[in-house]
């Protein structure tokens, strides 16, 4: 995932309180690809590949000044998103068995998830509590690695964008 740390401070408490993904270590970020291969496929010459692929692309700025919805899910747009889709195509590229969201959506759509809820009203309440504080920037010079115990994520190997 493209981390958008900078990005942290701002959401931090909303995201606590309506990301699961947050309670479960993983910080404010765009996802690249999930998911991606089993922790077991996970060996040295992937964590190669993935430094030199990855490695290959150069650091962005990336701004987040518009909300959109999925069903049940707020998030920040970035802009612009074409960096982290071409990350995305890259890796998706050399692991072809890891599509993205396991191919359940025609097309990828970069977000910087805010709260998942069923509840509208929750939705709302995150949006007016932030859209006074945008735009939010952040520097994208890395994507890191993160894998799950099953109950908690934990970072395995951060990538630097070097160009």
């Amino acid at each position: 995932m493209a981390t958008a740390e900078a990005v942290d401070p701002l959401v931090e408490h909303w995201r606590q309180r309506f990301d699961p993904c947050a309670s479960a270590g993983i910080p404010a970020h765009v996802t690249v690809l999930f998911p991606f291969l089993d922790s077991d496929r996970i060996s040295s010459a992937v964590i190669d590949d993935l430094r030199t692929l990855i490695g290959e692309h150069s650091p962005f700025a990336v701004r987040f000044d518009e909300f959109r919805r999925f069903p049940g899910v707020l998030y920040l747009a970035p802009e612009p998103e074409q960096p982290l889709r071409a990350l995305t195509e890259t890796i998706w590229a050399r692991w072809p068995e890891a599509p993205p969201y396991d191919g359940q959506f025609a097309e990828v759509i970069p977000h910087l998830t805010l709260a998942s809820s069923q509840q509208v009203h929750e939705l709302d309440e995150v949006e007016r509590a932030l859209a006074t504080q945008l735009p939010a920037t952040a520097t994208i010079s890395s994507v890191t690695l993160f894998e799950s115990d099953g109950k908690h994520w934990s970072r395995r190997a951060d990538f630097p964008l070097l160009g």
